[in-house]
């Protein structure tokens, strides 16, 4: 079991270290394209820094929808997701990710796990089944 919670503060720590370079990553690529007249308008592909790893974005959703006191939009979580991941996102991103966590829980609601909570506004609230 300590072998298990070492490996796990491992994982953690390498996690919290790929996420800080993602983001070293992409300023500098910011950086590039502000001040190298000729530089190219994409740079060489490589994972953007809101693209979420295998089985990231359900984890992120039912752990947001597990410690919320009450339903939860699509827009609030994937605000979360941004700051979870540290991202300055431009509206372009944040709908991006809003969609990518509508998807999500769409897919959670055919399952079974969560259900709609109707609200007022645009975004219907979601809360845990059962």
């Amino acid at each position: 079991m300590e072998k298990r919670r070492q490996l796990q503060a491992e994982l953690k720590a390498a996690e919290k270290a790929a996420r800080n370079i993602r983001i070293d990553l992409d300023h500098l690529d910011a950086a590039i394209r502000l001040f190298t007249e000729d530089a190219p308008r994409r740079l060489p592909s490589r994972s953007v820094a809101h693209r979420a790893g295998r089985g990231e974005m359900i984890r992120h959703v039912l752990r947001c929808l597990r410690e919320a006191k009450g339903p939860l939009t699509s827009l609030d979580i994937a605000e979360a997701y941004m700051k979870a991941r540290g991202l300055e996102a431009s509206d372009e991103t944040a709908v991006l990710l809003r969609k990518r966590v509508g998807a999500c829980l769409n897919s959670l609601k055919h399952q079974g796990t969560i259900r709609p909570v109707p609200q007022e506004g645009l975004y219907k609230g979601w809360n845990l089944a059962g």
